[in-house]
């Protein structure tokens, strides 16, 4: 198998671009916007997970009712559960969606390891 010279090809979607000052390919991608975007999500997603809790808890308790009291004090407790663990998965993965495009639009998320100069995609 032949070895391919990636130095003159385009960027990919799974690398950081060149610095447009030095061309140097020793860049470290900072993510701020990214993970502040998760992490506001799904705290966010959890709030309003838990908002729903009665919703969740009714429908847990019904389902667990064929159980008896065990069954849907159980319920209960795991549609409230499964209801702020879905909330806060989606926040989450909401937040990681805008933060990236903060990243790539509005932040110099990329800053090159050899002469310290800080750029975004757009700068490309």
């Amino acid at each position: 198998m032949s070895e391919v010279n990636t130095s003159r090809l385009n960027v990919s979607a799974f690398s950081a671009p060149a610095c447009p000052c030095c061309n140097s390919t020793r860049i470290h991608i900072k993510n701020y916007g990214k993970k502040t975007g998760g992490t506001v999500g799904a705290v966010a997603g959890v709030a309003a997970g838990t908002a729903s809790l009665i919703g969740g808890a009714e429908v847990g308790a019904s389902i667990g009712a064929a159980g008896g009291p065990l069954g849907i004090a159980l319920g209960t407790l795991a549609g409230a559960l499964i209801g702020g663990l879905v909330g806060g998965a989606t926040g989450c993965s909401v937040g990681v969606k805008l933060g990236q495009v903060v990243d790539d639009r509005i932040l110099d998320n990329y800053e090159c390891q050899d002469c310290g100069y800080h750029f975004s995609a757009q700068t490309q």
